[in-house]
């Protein structure tokens, strides 16, 4: 059941103009499919559909009697078109440059139509995969009752865009783009504190580096060895380009057109898509204020704390979908 499956799109046109096939390739887990409420699950920049399961990256959030359980529902799980994991080098992207955040909503929209899932209990995804969740919700405002971005954003703000820009320079002048790029965003993921914590500017045994250092190297190494170039571009690309109102207008008008239930979870030491913006957010969505609702990550940690304090984050999701999946059966 958890065997990665596919989805042929035929003739996508990408936003800029494109227009190229697809293969849009995914996983399910728990409950059979049209047995039980779908709960989507939108990878983040590195990720990818294996979201459960012994090698599943959010393992300990999705599973039998888990916060999303797979008791009760069927979870879903695209990977974005060109990230690799399938391992087809014909399914990789090269002209990154020709899609946005949007493309990729787009497509899982086109997923669901083909698997005949005409409404979702709720998408839910951190970081980039947050961000294309936004993007699902105002294409198609009644599809998802519960909106749940984690770590995230309805748009790219400035300090994203430029860390972007930092990475796809890495990404296009390096020796080592892959190694060097996650050099520098691994600094973006984490806070100076977490760090300090964590290596007290201790050494390694050798004398030869600072443990960070090490660290640091040991990451790059390890994306190095299990992940494309081409697909590190497109995601980077992805990352930079969420907006919900491009081509739109007013972003109150579009944020309150989304008929879901809104559930943002923010980390209050974000240094990349900081809590600030999750704050203002709740502002715009002032007239709809009954259907929103904002909880956050207490870290030293900085974004990636929705990978590591699994306790809270399960606690905030369960209190989410508490008394709530019955009434989607």
């Amino acid at each position: 059941m958890n065997q990665l499956q596919y989805i042929s799109i035929p003739k996508y046109t990408t936003i800029s103009g494109k227009t190229l096939p697809i293969p849009l390739s995914y996983q399910l887990f728990g409950c059979p499919l049209y047995s039980a409420p779908v709960i989507l699950v939108n990878h983040a920049l590195t990720g990818n559909s294996n979201v459960a399961g012994p090698q599943g990256w959010w393992q300990s959030l999705i599973g039998p009697e888990k916060a999303i359980d797979t008791n009760r529902f069927t979870v879903l799980a695209f990977n974005i078109p060109g990230n690799g994991y399938d391992g087809n080098p014909n399914h990789l992207i090269h002209d990154y440059k020709e899609f946005v955040a949007r493309d990729i909503a787009r497509i899982f929209l086109t997923g669901l139509d083909q698997l005949n899932i005409p409404q979702l209990f709720a998408a839910i995804g951190g970081s980039l995969g947050g961000g294309i969740a936004w993007e699902m919700a105002v294409l198609r405002p009644t599809l998802i009752r519960h909106l749940i971005p984690i770590a995230s954003d309805w748009k790219s703000t400035d300090w994203i865009i430029a860390n972007c820009l930092i990475q796809e320079q890495f990404l296009v002048n390096s020796k080592q783009p892959i190694h060097d790029a996650r050099l520098h965003a691994m600094l973006c993921y984490r806070t100076p504190e977490s760090l300090k914590r964590r290596f007290e500017r201790s050494k390694t045994s050798d004398l030869q580096y600072f443990n960070v250092e090490s660290w640091l190297l040991h990451h790059g190494k390890k994306l190095q060895k299990r992940f494309q170039l081409s697909a590190y571009k497109l995601m980077n690309q992805l990352l930079k380009t969420i907006d919900i109102t491009q081509g739109r207008g007013s972003v109150v008008e579009i944020l309150n057109t989304i008929e879901s239930q809104i559930h943002i979870i923010g980390i209050e030491s974000d240094l990349f898509f900081i809590s600030d913006e999750n704050r203002e957010t709740l502002k715009l969505l002032q007239p709809k204020l009954s259907q929103v609702s904002y909880h956050e990550i207490s870290s030293i940690h900085g974004h990636d704390a929705f990978l590591m304090e699994y306790e809270q984050l399960n606690t905030m999701v369960s209190s989410i979908f508490q008394n709530r999946w019955s009434k989607a059966v």
